[in-house]
């Protein structure tokens, strides 16, 4: 069932790291964009509320498969064109921005308000006291919470393989077909993600214990 590893193995080695790759530009960049979109979501600006809350609405309610095939497929079309490695990125950049702001929205909400009123107070302005005291906190009330956004990213990321990307169901889709064996090429594919999946849980169960303490 496994004998395609012995020839293929060294496909699905780098197949992990391009999805690695691509899930960890991905998270730095939706958590900056995240950040963005939170602080304008929770500003006193009315048109930056409007705009932060719309693309928070757009991005949660319809599928990442359907904004790949978006920036991919239909963008060319208006003369935007990405290559398929920079379409995941941003695709998935911009699905993780709108959770993460919400997470961070989250983190926000939890400090008590005092502190905003305590920075102001000091002579910091609003942007100063975002800056220095209430978003350092709600990173550290998030950050368990990201972790999991994390893991739920490197998942979704074998969406990926649909616009060309050699990742890690690209590369068993690719075995598949060389070798004309199904169930070995995707199960190899599952146990990957399983293991991936696997220690980035008990790293974010060990930061939520050290958060905790």
């Amino acid at each position: 069932m496994f004998d395609f590893l012995p020839n293929y193995y060294t496909m699905y080695l780098e197949a992990t790291v391009t999805t690695l790759k691509v899930s960890l530009i991905a998270l730095l960049v939706g958590l900056i964009l995240g950040i963005v979109v939170c602080l304008a979501k929770i500003s006193t600006f009315k048109v930056l509320n409007v705009i932060a809350a719309i693309y928070v609405e757009i991005i949660r309610n319809t599928p990442i498969l359907v904004q790949i095939m978006i920036i991919y497929f239909a963008l060319p079309e208006i003369g935007i064109s990405f290559t398929p490695f920079m379409s995941a990125i941003i695709a998935l950049s911009i699905n993780s921005g709108a959770y993460v702001s919400e997470i961070f929205r989250s983190g926000i909400l939890a400090i008590d308000k005092g502190q905003m009123e305590a920075g102001r107070s000091l002579g910091l302005s609003y942007f100063q006291t975002m800056k220095l005291i209430i978003l350092p906190q709600a990173l550290k009330n998030s950050l368990p919470a990201l972790g999991n956004e994390f893991i739920s990213l490197v998942k979704e990321s074998s969406i990926v393989y649909f616009v060309g990307v050699a990742d890690i169901m690209f590369t068993a889709n690719t075995v598949k077909n060389a070798t004309y064996q199904t169930f070995g090429p995707y199960l190899v594919a599952a146990a990957i993600y399983f293991i991936i999946t696997s220690i980035l849980s008990l790293l974010v169960k060990r930061l939520e214990k050290k958060l905790t303490k």
